[in-house]
């Protein structure tokens, strides 16, 4: 029987809360290398079939039920990819639990052909490439591209999109919508009010005080269940303080990175929020409760990514006018500009390795990749993509124009880590600390000594397969 790594397992059962027996010793060896994942069996290709899927075997899709939904996916990708291929059988699924649900799968050697592998219970990247349970994506990269069969589809997206889904130089995960992350706010509310969007920390405090004392609304929340939204915007901070190699050096693992003094500023900044701007009960309190709470003008800010308006379409007045800016500048001395912030290729999805037709889920993601399958997603789940010109022609909401300004704004200086994808122990631990220093319940250096021990643990432990940029 094929198995996943202990340490991936040991993950999963968590998140199911199950609790398993001890692996037999026919558990896959760690560290691998990804060496199962070669290349799989290609039928005959041709112009209109050019990655030789088999037509006559089912395509089994997976799609993560979150912030975007499934529509795009049965009313956009699958039709599309239809009419191209109508004998092609696609049997599509949804789930917001990836992990819970796949994951036996995947262990028992028989997952599907595509999977949008994302939100709080999706499965460890890192360990299913040690593994080998990921397809190498180069043949779809280098496949002709589905609206010009002159240009290979790697041409069409950004190049961000590809490196940041690699590891050792391999592509394994296809990142498809270009996320950008900032503070999100309601540009009605604020026009009315007469609240400027600040430029400076000093502003931002100000400000903070302003719709504090107005007693209207709370000036600030996150996601308190899910600390990974108030951590995201510290290291941006941190980033934008002390410079990209601030975020290159945690995501490498490097003594001290935690440790860094841009960082401890950040973390540092964030604490003084947390104990005089939050919205009362934040700690308690999920991303659509929170968001919710934003809608009904509650609360004035929140950090979020672009994916927010989609997700809180059901909830958000008509004229609410979703808006976000970039953090302000911390400082004179800051390394990076005005206007600096996190936006990365993300939204993951990947093709199974051991499934029975791989290539009919590279086949999915060449639909998905043509200019027509992502302006179409584009406009449904209001959200960038990594397609370049994917957008032109198209009807935008108000606060995915407001994100593609300000990513436009942004230019060279956008920022990104990789220690989520990469260590998803990491991940977990620095959240939890992130959730007690903004309650009061650590300080900056605790939670700074917290970080970094968890940090040198998983680069001390020959079982983690390590990666680095």
């Amino acid at each position: 029987m094929t198995q996943l790594s202990r340490r991936e397992l040991l993950r999963s059962a968590a998140l199911a809360g199950l609790t398993l027996p001890a692996l037999s010793a026919c558990a896959t060896p760690a560290g691998n290398g990804g060496a199962a994942s070669s290349a799989p069996v290609v039928g005959a290709t041709s112009a209109a079939n050019p990655l030789g899927f088999a037509e006559n075997k089912p395509l089994e899709v997976w799609i993560f039920d979150g912030g975007f939904g499934d529509g795009y996916a049965t009313d956009v990708h699958e039709p599309l990819l239809k009419a191209r291929h109508p004998k092609l059988e696609i049997r599509h699924n949804a789930t917001k639990e990836v992990a819970k649900t796949l994951q036996p799968r995947f262990a028992g050697g028989d997952p599907p052909e595509f999977v949008n592998n994302s939100g709080a219970n999706a499965m460890d990247f890192g360990a299913l490439v040690q593994d080998g349970q990921l397809a190498d994506l180069t043949p779809l990269y280098d496949a002709p591209s589905w609206d010009d069969p002159a240009v290979k589809v790697r041409d069409t997206i950004d190049p961000n999109a590809i490196e940041l889904g690699s590891y050792d130089g391999k592509p394994y995960v296809l990142n498809y919508a270009n996320t950008v992350w900032g503070i999100w706010y309601s540009r009605k509310l604020f026009e009315t009010e007469g609240w400027q969007v600040p430029k400076t920390w000093a502003d931002f405090l100000a400000l903070c005080e302003t719709i504090k004392k107005s007693g209207r609304m709370a000036p600030f929340t996150y996601a308190g269940k899910h600390p990974f939204y108030i951590y995201e915007a510290i290291l941006t901070l941190a980033a934008k303080i002390g410079g990209k190699d601030v975020l290159k050096d945690i995501d490498n693992l490097q003594e001290g990175a935690w440790k860094a003094e841009p960082v401890r500023q950040a973390a540092g900044a964030f604490v003084e929020i947390g104990s005089k701007y939050l919205l009362q009960g934040t700690a308690g309190l999920d991303h659509v409760q929170t968001q919710t709470a934003h809608n009904k003008g509650q609360v004035a800010m929140l950090p979020c990514g672009s994916w927010l308006e989609n997700e809180q379409k059901d909830s958000t007045p008509a004229d609410f006018d979703y808006a976000m800016f970039a953090l302000p500048d911390f400082g004179s001395s800051d390394a990076l500009p005005y206007g600096t912030l996190h936006a990365q290729p993300g939204e993951e999805y990947v093709v199974p390795a051991r499934s029975a037709n791989p290539r009919a889920g590279m086949e999915y993601m060449r639909a998905m990749l043509s200019k027509e399958g992502a302006g179409k997603f584009m406009e449904l789940v209001s959200t960038l993509t990594v397609v370049k010109g994917a957008g032109e022609g198209r009807t935008l909401k108000p606060g995915l124009k407001s994100a593609s300004a300000a990513l436009d704004a942004a230019g060279d200086n956008a920022v990104w880590f990789l220690f989520r994808k990469w260590y998803v122990e990491l991940h977990d631990e620095v959240a939890a600390a992130t959730g007690q220093l903004m309650s009061g319940k650590l300080t900056v250096e605790q939670w700074a000594d917290r970080a970094q021990a968890k940090a040198d643990a998983i680069k001390k432990d020959s079982s983690v397969k390590k990666f680095s940029r």
